[in-house]
């Protein structure tokens, strides 16, 4: 739909006028975000980042959708396409809104009319699917008669459990705000109010009293009351937190009422896209109940159950948070959408309370667990974000449940909406980057330009320049790493806690300045050039964790500035990276090479590679230069070794193997997926059956099939013994212990029973051995039995 230049400047002046009908009539936030369409970025480390998500990252996740089904489902819904296949997941269609939401943040912050045409094309693909009466959702509309399993032969009726109709619902909503005010368009506004007053009839007090399996339409309804004024949106929201818990699951936050809730618990996606929800509802309704609770879930996570990168939610089992201080790297989640999700109810919690630490734990979050999720190219993604490798973890081009992907789309161009915010004639600088903006308090209008090569270098200029000589309070943020407190509360610290100035310059001379709640104040008399010079101690730190996180002891990580640094393998000796050691007195040099990884600082210091020998518990130690790159950049030279934290004690350390008869083999399988060969001889051993802290072969999804796994030995030897570590994640994984196993060895061509001398025996949490008459052979096969109805995986395998 084509819209005249001064129909769409209307309808902007429509949406600028509703808006603050809004605000001006109802509570919100005291602190109001100044929103991204009044900050353009220009700065050297998140621009490339932005036209990489507008210029690769959009067109590639839109062109997905449609090669994987997801525009198909819309067409079929809209009796635009002939049959009835379906993409595999019914909150497929949400990926599209999402990409769309992205598309019109990306639009805002630099003119695409192609891309607009094309959005304007998927919106009236996506009215067509709508129902008569509002509800969208192309899974039901397609296939009315014999619907998917996770969604009952109703609407709604499985809502609280799989169906993920709200949830559609919610991103719905977001995309059609981001759209109109991005576009000034009401094309997809209209789509969505359509669909928000079918739920105002269908659920409240009275008609249907469920709560939504999946959280955001509570911030989807939030966004939608503040662009049209409808309160029946926000109560509806409201009543949607109200009505959840106390007798459902803690999976999604619903085994408690939302006021009760003091400890985060559960999908951390679900519960972060909650936590925010809560916050936007308090604000907007001025119903404060729901502070105490957020308030303590987040002191829960900052002190108890957040990685050093900012990443939430520990455990694949769930894709939830873990208990206080199970922090494994190696098996981390830290889920992508867990990111954003924490990003987005960090700044609400600064929105509510006006303390910089909100804002520390946002950016940390921001250019380290987030920032990862997407490759520098822009086309590969991360699901989890583990924070140790040994391989087996690599970007994928695409994943079916592809929420995270389509996430990032929608994340990166909104980022200009986080630099700022005001409060009457109170203007806050809560990021620093590259930007000039246009911002409106009580005393005028005032544009502010920042310049910096932040993260790389701590000093940022900030020139203000309000319309007229004006009185107002400008706010700097005092990040915590600045004052050497990696994050709020003691669940890490730096090692060195030596306290280095910050120093403010304003018009060039020093000045002093009192803090508040972690901001500079400076009151003054502001004129047009008026220049602040921030100059933070940039210095390379050495982070150590609180010592009940178990995974952590005896290691330290990285730091400089907001950025966690990791090792990978092709920077340092043999690609090997897990094996090393490094004295936490050893001194970091920090340099920037312009030429790796789209220009990065790179972290040298003195280190160890250890190896194991036979016969001895002594390691073999090697001096070797050791070098960092930040986290977020790893994974884009193809699977590697990486680790974040670097251990200090040897205990703490995983040397190189030992040459033994298994580490020294080759592997071959029934599983096609090589990276998980090396796990099964690497020589670590499990604490038990369920340890994921190291990687494991498994053959999941397979079940009651016969599958195989061989040593192809680098020469004869004669071998008599056999012992494995089974791998089970019962009772919530897909693994168990194997039926049955037996071994075989290569004897002129042909695989024979070795004739074992003890029995087979299948059990967990211990090496399972089995001893044979001597055969002297070039290779040995260990054929398993899988259990009827789950896979099996191996920890170890040793020979002797």
């Amino acid at each position: 739909m084509m819209i005249k230049k001064g129909k769409a400047a209307g309808l902007l002046l429509s949406m600028i006028a509703i808006s603050s009908m809004v605000f001006g009539q109802q509570k919100d936030y005291p602190i109001q975000p100044v929103a991204f369409t009044s900050v353009h970025v220009n700065d050297k480390f998140w621009e490339p980042k932005m036209e990489v998500n507008a210029n690769v990252t959009i067109p590639y996740v839109l062109a997905q959708c449609k090669k994987n089904g997801r525009m198909d489902n819309f067409l079929r819904a809209g009796k635009q396409l002939d049959g009835d296949k379906l993409s595999e997941f019914p909150f497929d269609d949400t990926d599209v809104y999402k990409a769309i939401e992205g598309a019109s943040y990306a639009m805002q912050n630099k003119k695409n009319p192609k891309l607009d045409r094309y959005i304007d094309t998927l919106i009236g693909i996506i009215g067509a699917a709508q129902e008569p009466d509002g509800y969208l959702y192309t899974f039901r509309t397609v296939h009315a008669k014999k619907p998917h399993e996770w969604i009952g032969d109703k609407r709604w009726v499985n809502e609280e459990i799989l169906s993920h109709e709200l949830y559609d619902c919610g991103h719905l909503y977001e995309a059609a705000v981001a759209h109109y005010q991005a576009t000034g368009k009401r094309t997809l506004l209209n789509i969505a109010i359509k669909n928000a007053d079918l739920l105002v009839k269908t659920f409240g007090p009275g008609k249907i009293e469920e709560y939504p399996g999946h959280q955001i339409v509570e911030i989807g309804l939030s966004k939608m009351y503040r662009v049209t004024g409808n309160k029946q949106y926000l109560d509806l929201a409201k009543f949607f937190l109200d009505v959840r818990g106390p007798k459902g699951d803690v999976y999604n936050q619903a085994n408690k009422k939302v006021v009760d809730q003091h400890e985060a618990e559960g999908h951390a996606v679900r519960a972060a896209y909650m936590y925010t929800g809560m916050a936007d509802i308090a604000a907007l309704t001025g119903d404060t109940k729901y502070l105490n609770a957020i308030d303590d879930i987040w002191s829960d996570v900052v002190n108890k159950k957040l990685y050093i990168t900012g990443g939430i939610g520990a455990t694949g089992a769930g894709e939830a948070f873990g208990d206080a201080y199970q922090l494994p790297n190696m098996s981390a989640y830290a889920e992508t959408c867990a990111a954003i999700g924490n990003v987005y109810w960090n700044n609400r919690m600064f929105l509510l309370h006006g303390d910089s630490k909100y804002i520390d734990v946002l950016e940390r979050t921001l250019y380290n667990g987030l920032l990862s999720g997407v490759s520098l190219s822009g086309d590969r993604f991360f699901y989890p974000n583990p924070l140790a490798s040994m391989f087996q973890h690599q970007r994928s081009a695409w994943i079916s449940c592809a929420c995270c992907i389509s996430n990032m789309t929608r994340f990166l161009p909104s980022l200009p909406g986080y630099v700022y915010a005001k409060n009457k004639n109170d203007l806050y600088v809560n990021l620093f980057m590259s930007n000039s903006s246009n911002i409106k308090l009580t005393s005028g209008n005032v544009n502010i330009v920042q310049q910096t090569d932040y993260p790389w270098k701590g000093l940022v200029d900030i020139t203000v320049n309000p319309v007229k000589t004006t009185d107002f309070t400008l706010r700097i943020r005092i990040p915590g790493w600045a004052k050497q407190q990696p994050v709020p509360g003691n669940l890490y610290s730096f090692m060195d806690k030596t306290p280095l100035p910050v120093v403010i310059y304003v018009n060039g001379k020093a000045t002093s300045f009192v803090t508040e709640k972690g901001y500079a104040v400076l009151k003054r008399n502001w004129k047009k050039g008026d220049k602040v010079s921030l100059a933070l101690p940039l210095e390379t730190e050495k982070v150590l964790a609180n010592d009940k996180v178990k995974d952590d002891r005896g290691r330290f990580a990285f730091e400089r500035g907001p950025i966690v640094y990791c090792l990978e393998g092709p920077d340092n000796r043999d690609s090997l990276v897990q094996n090393i050691l490094v004295d936490k007195n050893a001194i970091a040099e920090a340099n920037y090479k312009a030429d790796l990884l789209n220009g990065v600082d790179v972290i040298s210091i003195e280190g160890k590679s250890t190896k194991r020998q036979l016969n001895s518990d002594k390691l073999i130690e090697t001096d070797q230069k050791v070098k960092a790159i930040p986290y977020y950049a790893w994974a884009n030279r193809g699977p590697s070794e990486m680790t974040v934290w670097v251990p200090y004690e040897a205990s703490a350390a995983s040397p190189k193997p030992a040459p033994t008869i298994a580490s020294t083999s080759t592997v071959t399988s029934s599983l096609k997926n090589v990276r998980m060969y090396g796990a099964i001889k690497d020589q670590y051993e499990p604490s038990s059956s369920g340890d994921t802290n190291y990687p494991y072969l498994h053959w999941w999804p397979a079940h009651n099939t016969n599958e195989f796994v061989q040593y192809n030995f680098n020469a004869a030897h004669t071998v008599s013994e056999s012992k494995v570590y089974w791998y089970d994640d019962g009772p919530w994984g897909g693994c168990r212990i194997p039926v049955s196993y037996k071994i075989l060895y290569l004897k002129d061509g042909q695989w024979v029973p070795v004739k074992n001398t003890s029995p087979y025996t299948v059990s967990k949490d211990n090496f399972n051995t089995v001893t044979f008459e001597p055969v002297n052979t070039t290779a040995l096969k260990m054929e398993i039995q899988l259990p009827v109805d789950n896979s099996t995986g191996i920890h170890e395998w040793a020979v002797k």
